[in-house]
């Protein structure tokens, strides 16, 4: 006699129906583990939005050459703009690009140019080290050469716009490179640019606000 096929009763149903169940429930939870370190691992913060300044340098100071370093004092000026990247929160390191145009004593032009780097060394009061190189223009020629600054003061970050104001002061160095073997020496204050455009902006508004005579 050919042998009888098992059947499917109700208990067997159930035990099967269990597995399944069982069965999806471990591929549910594997599954929802997956996202959750998927998750984990790809939820990175984003990268925190670039600051720029423009600030103005100005101050003192010493020009002369490799073999007498202060030679001649003069008033130093310079428009210095920069970008850093990388911060979220005031004791968050920064990096960035910067550029500047500057003159001692306004017998020069220098165009100069390189990397920043903020370091929370107070999160209220950073410093931020420049370097970089420069080109100066001197009796209708250019000379190349390196440049070196240290801002000390207030560079908080701003949790609002991509423009963080600046003050403190600034210790340079430019070092030529070429024939002219120029030395300079910078001490400086370091004051944002709106010292400039704001209180035009405030006389601007004061005047079309005036009410007529």
């Amino acid at each position: 006699m050919p042998a009888r096929r098992p059947t499917l009763n109700a208990t067997s149903a159930e035990r099967r129906g269990g597995v399944v169940v069982s069965g999806l429930r471990r591929l549910a939870w594997f599954g929802g583990e997956a996202l959750l370190g998927a998750s984990l691992l790809y939820s990175t913060p984003a990268y925190a939005a670039p600051q720029g300044n423009v600030s103005i340098i100005s101050g003192l100071c010493g020009e002369g050459t490799r073999d007498e370093v202060w030679h001649d004092t003069c008033w130093y000026n310079a428009l210095h703009g920069d970008v850093l990247f990388g911060r979220d929160r005031n004791s968050d390191f920064g990096i960035g690009p910067y550029l500047e145009v500057g003159t001692a004593g306004f017998d020069d032009l220098r165009l100069g140019g390189g990397g920043s780097l903020q370091i929370p060394v107070h999160p209220y009061v950073p410093a931020v080290l420049s370097l970089g190189g420069y080109a100066r223009r001197f009796d209708s020629e250019w000379q190349p050469g390196l440049a070196g600054d240290l801002f000390i003061g207030s560079r908080s970050y701003n949790f609002h716009s991509a423009y963080v104001m600046t003050g403190g002061v600034s210790l340079g160095a430019r070092y030529g490179v070429g024939d002219s073997k120029e030395l300079t020496l910078i001490v400086a204050a370091q004051l944002d640019s709106s010292v400039l455009w704001l209180p035009a902006v405030i006389l601007y508004n004061w005047i079309a606000g005036a009410p007529d005579d």
